[in-house]
Order: C-alpha cells, then structure tokens, then sequence
C-alpha cells in the first residue's frame, strides 16, 4: 500500500512539474488569431461557467419582467452589449469567433445562465474575456432590466418585440 501511494503522489507530482513546465516555457499557443484547442475550450468554458453559478446570487430578478422593464433592458443591451454580442434580427457579426472565450451570439443561441448569474456577470464581467465589468458605471436596477432582456430575448410578447425592432432601427 505504501509504494502505491507514494507512485500516486509522485505522478501527480510529475504531472503538476510538467503542466507549469510547459506554461512557462511558453510552449502553450496564445495568439487570438488562431482558433483555441478543443481542450483549451471545454476547460476554460467550464471553470468560467462554475465561477459563475459560484458566485452569481441566488435570488430572484426584483423587477417583474413587464414590457417597459424588458423594453428598458432591450435599450441597454443594444447601447452596451449588442455591438459584441449581436443584434437582434440583425445577421451575427461573426465577431465573437475570434475572440476567446467565443463570444455568445446572444439573439441566435440565447444563454442557459439564470438572470441572477447574467446579472452578475453584467456587473462584476469576466476577467481576460473581454467581458467588462458594467457594475463601475450601470446601477444595478439597469443590470437587472438587462438581465431579463437577455434571458427572455428569444420569448419576447410582440409589443415588445416591435418596441425592440424601432429601437433596433433607430440606431441605424
């Protein structure tokens, strides 16, 4: 039993020796103008999404999602979050797929986070993504309205789907 514990903690060891052997040999890619590995991907999309159930609240959005509230989340998506993350009915701007983590196309594949974990990203942001952290000049009852924007974009009422389209069409 001895020998088999101290082969596992010498193969962790060695594992743990190589891994930062190779960061900091600089043998890891990390030019943004290539696409990142597979691994790379799932690794980094995973730790930011458990970060993110982590730490994100877990209450419930305090404004109701009426149609001015989603309309005034609409108007600060596309004032602050659209030019990265995609307007809505607008083609994707294909922008997000250089950049790593890939920027989500918000209007085309939505978001599986709950409104309190995209509140808390809107706030605090992602660090090295891009993602800034909105908390230091929005209050938190906009980052709310955009939160509920966000998570019902793709569910909208028609009313506010029109109200969004002229929005939409007044930036034009």
């Amino acid at each position: 039993m001895r020998n088999f514990l101290l082969g596992v903690i010498t193969t962790v060891t060695l594992l743990v020796i190589g891994a930062f052997g190779y960061l900091w040999s600089g043998l890891a890619e990390v030019r943004a103008d290539i696409p990142p590995t597979g691994f790379e991907t799932y690794v980094m999309s995973s730790a930011v999404h458990a970060s993110v159930r982590r730490r994100a609240p877990g209450v419930p959005n305090p404004l109701e999602p009426t149609d001015d509230n989603l309309i005034a989340g609409a108007k600060f998506y596309l004032d602050g979050c659209a030019g990265c993350h995609g307007t809505p009915g607008k083609p994707e701007n294909g922008k997000g797929a250089v950049l790593f983590p890939i920027i989500p196309e918000l209007p085309v594949v939505g978001t599986k986070y709950t409104e309190a974990q995209i509140f808390w990203v809107a706030k605090h942001g992602i660090r090295r993504s891009g993602m800034f952290a909105n908390g230091v000049y929005a209050k938190d009852s906009d980052l709310w309205a955009v939160a509920a924007y966000i998570k019902r974009m793709n569910s909208l009422s028609p009313a506010v789907q029109e109200a969004v389209a002229k929005l939409v069409e007044a930036q034009r």
